[in-house]
């Protein structure tokens, strides 16, 4: 039976309603997620920013404030950290983008006194529904770790298990990608993925199913994998998490999946202490809400930790 976001929203329906903290929240697409999200049940929101301005966008969208908390700070950098500081003690589940500059908004998830460290890497993942593939696919890292190194890769890899589990996915298989299937020592990203699988295999790496290197064909097309004889890999077209060897390589596939495919999609920064949702502006009103709904059982599946 095919998996998607369908089945992220009900997980959504039995985790205790969660709350979103919001910096900057005077953006009418942010308010507009915000407002919908409410109304699914998925999340209340505490919004951070300029009140009179956050006031004048909902007013914009039709949006009725009645039952938000709003914390008034104009200062944007201020009302990042009010925002932050929120999810570091507790009374929110989830940390929300709005009208900031990306940088400063990571800033603040990283800032020492009231940020969101745990003294892992932070990474992105993204998770598609694609017509024709009949699960989840875990797309990491295409937004923000540039060259991951080996121990960066381990880290993503263990950032995205978490995600995977929220999802329902209990024993995530997880395929390093590769132009190739082979190790070469010539290519660093088919030796990098050979040493994962190694670990993997040690018992380093725990709580998935690592086989790399993988071309992309034969991590996603179970046909391919039976054209090219690969009935002896631990993955043959099955993988649900996609690791990337770089941002390019990452960031490529992304957009064309985005820009070429009718999919549904969310995407959420982790190894931070609660999951960070950092949409960016040409991301769809859907995507956002998928985001929240994605923070919201992945914010439950911590709580287990």
């Amino acid at each position: 039976m095919k998996q998607g976001f369908d089945d992220v929203m009900s997980k959504v329906q039995k985790c205790g309603r969660k709350t979103v903290a919001v910096s900057v929240a005077q953006d009418s697409a942010v308010l507009e997620a915000v407002k919908e999200a409410k109304a699914r049940g998925i999340a209340d929101a505490i919004l951070v920013g300029d009140e009179a301005k956050i006031r004048e966008v909902a007013a914009s969208i039709d949006m009725d404030l009645t039952g938000y908390e709003i914390i008034d700070e104009p200062d944007m950098i201020a009302a990042s950290l009010k925002a932050v500081k929120l999810a570091h003690d507790g009374r929110a589940d989830m940390y929300m983008k709005g009208l900031i500059e990306t940088k400063d908004f990571l800033k603040s998830v990283l800032d020492k006194e009231v940020g969101l460290r745990t003294g892992n890497p932070l990474s992105h993942v993204c998770v598609f529904e694609i017509p024709g593939i009949d699960r989840l696919l875990f797309l990491t890292d295409v937004a923000f770790m540039t060259y991951p190194t080996l121990e960066d890769k381990v880290h993503i890899i263990q950032n995205t298990i978490p995600v995977c589990n929220a999802c329902g996915v209990e024993m995530p298989k997880v395929a390093p990608l590769a132009a190739v299937e082979v190790v070469n020592p010539k290519m660093p990203a088919t030796v990098e993925a050979d040493q994962l699988t190694k670990m993997n295999e040690a018992g380093d790496i725990t709580g998935c199913i690592i086989d790399g290197p993988l071309s992309l064909d034969l991590a996603i097309d179970p046909e391919a994998a039976k054209h090219k004889g690969a009935t002896h890999r631990k993955i043959q077209g099955d993988a649900d998490v996609l690791l990337f060897p770089d941002i390019h390589a990452g960031n490529l596939v992304y957009k064309a999946i985005v820009h070429m495919v009718k999919m549904r999609n969310g995407c959420i920064l982790t190894g931070t202490k609660v999951p960070v949702i950092l949409t960016s502006r040409s991301d769809t009103f859907e995507t956002k809400v998928n985001s929240i709904a994605l923070a919201a059982v992945v914010a439950e599946e911590m709580k287990k930790g």
